[in-house]
């Protein structure tokens, strides 16, 4: 039996024909452009994560983080320790976000600049 890669649930033959739409499919919640920002200098563990994001709950962090992982945009790795320890990383394909993330902020930069 053929495995379909998914993307955000989505098997990769029925993606929306427009890039930008499939893009947007990925990151188009706030709190996942977040965790790509801060995923982008290295590793972090979840409750660093919580912490330099700010007020997202728990509970969504953790639904955010399970559907990257699922796209492919982060891993999550386990560690057999007591407690036991988790990191998230991103992965190459969530690391070439980073332009992206860079003209997100270049663009936002000059936006606040003219409005205030």
């Amino acid at each position: 039996m053929e495995t379909i890669k998914e993307i955000a649930g989505t098997p990769a033959k029925e993606l929306p024909a427009c890039p930008v739409e499939t893009t947007l499919m990925l990151i188009s919640d706030k709190w996942k452009v977040l965790i790509l920002r801060d995923l982008l200098p290295g590793t972090k563990r979840f409750g660093e994560l919580k912490k330099s994001i700010g007020h997202v709950s728990q509970k969504v962090l953790t639904s955010q983080l399970r559907q990257m992982e699922e796209s492919g945009l982060i891993t999550r790795t386990v560690y057999p320790e007591v407690p036991p320890r988790v990191e998230y990383a991103l992965t190459e394909v969530g690391y070439s976000l980073k332009p992206v993330l860079d003209a997100m902020w270049e663009w936002g930069e000059k936006y606040k600049a003219q409005n205030t």
